[in-house]
């Protein structure tokens, strides 16, 4: 089977290294141009490249990846397999694979269509989520499922954490679906467009917390953005003090939003009578330090 791997995000590390290893071995890599990051803004290449020169893999990273359908089409690929690549495959890209274009999908569709799909299912306490193999389609993550598994979300996930679990599942996940179509048995199960839900890209805004909402909810959100893009609330001087999991719920009674010092812990009220204490805290322009540090620090100003 002749297979080409498009891929940006860490989380297809282990599909690609499960690819190498096992078969079939990718005959090129698509990735993402190398972009500035850091505060110097050096150009950073994505860990799936420097994984795929390592093993001899050719890589193209087009500004779009469109402008290159002639050179994978000419490598005459079977499968293309697609999973956090960041662009939308265009139609000259649709027709190249003989038999089939897959998209490995973080979420157990059609729920939690997009680019945050793991953050959105422990913001809104879901009980499991998991990798959906679909064929693509030039709608956004709404081409017919071929294979989904789950996985339990646990009380205390944080996104970096589900991210890991996820990326190790999509291994077996493509592993199978590669079977069914090698086998001619992969289903094409349509996907329930009045159950589906979008989440957009997160920005570090995002993080900024509603202590107007339940201590739970405040949690989860906090378990959920890290440790990207992160969680905040702003302090009376102005400046951020960012929250780190894990959480603790108490009933406290403090006022939304206001910082209280209960038995030397942090204790910071919610919406609906209580209060949540976050194990960490890193104030704007300091180090990530435990609450009760902070605590100290403050009371001695």
């Amino acid at each position: 089977m002749r297979l080409i791997f498009v891929a940006t995000g860490d989380i297809a590390l282990p599909t690609f290294h499960r690819l190498l290893s096992s078969g079939p071995r990718p005959l090129a890599l698509v990735t993402q141009p190398d972009k500035p990051a850091g505060r110097h803004q050096k150009l950073a290449a994505p860990a799936i490249k420097t994984a795929a020169l390592a093993a001899g893999i050719p890589v193209h990273q087009p500004e779009e990846i469109g402008s290159i359908a002639a050179e994978l089409a000419a490598l005459a690929p079977d499968i293309i397999v697609v999973m956090a690549y960041g662009q939308i495959l265009r139609k000259s890209v649709l027709g190249i694979a003989r038999t089939a274009i897959v998209n490995l999908h973080a979420s157990l569709l059609p729920k939690y269509r997009g680019a945050a799909c793991i953050q959105a299912a422990i913001d809104a306490g879901e009980a499991e989520t998991g990798i959906t193999a679909m064929h693509v389609v030039r709608q956004l993550d709404a081409g017919d499922m071929i294979l989904a598994k789950s996985i339990p979300i646990s009380p205390d996930e944080t996104g970096g954490i589900l991210h890991d679990r996820l990326a190790i599942l999509a291994a077996d996940v493509l592993a199978e679906t590669l079977e069914l179509l090698a086998a001619g048995t992969a289903p094409r199960t349509p996907q329930d467009e009045s159950a589906a839900s979008y989440i957009s890209k997160l920005s570090r805004e995002d993080g900024n917390l509603d202590f107007t909402t339940s201590a739970a909810a405040v949690a989860r959100r906090i378990r959920a953005y890290d440790p990207w893009p992160g969680t905040y609330t702003t302090l009376p001087n102005g400046k951020r003090l960012k929250l780190f999991p894990p959480v603790a719920i108490a009933p406290d009674f403090l006022p939304p939003g206001e910082i209280g010092t209960i038995e030397g812990r942090l204790h910071i009220g919610c919406g609906d009578g209580q209060s949540i204490l976050p194990a960490a805290v890193q104030p704007e322009g300091a180090r990530r330090m435990p609450s009760e540090d902070w605590l100290r620090g403050r009371s001695g100003k």
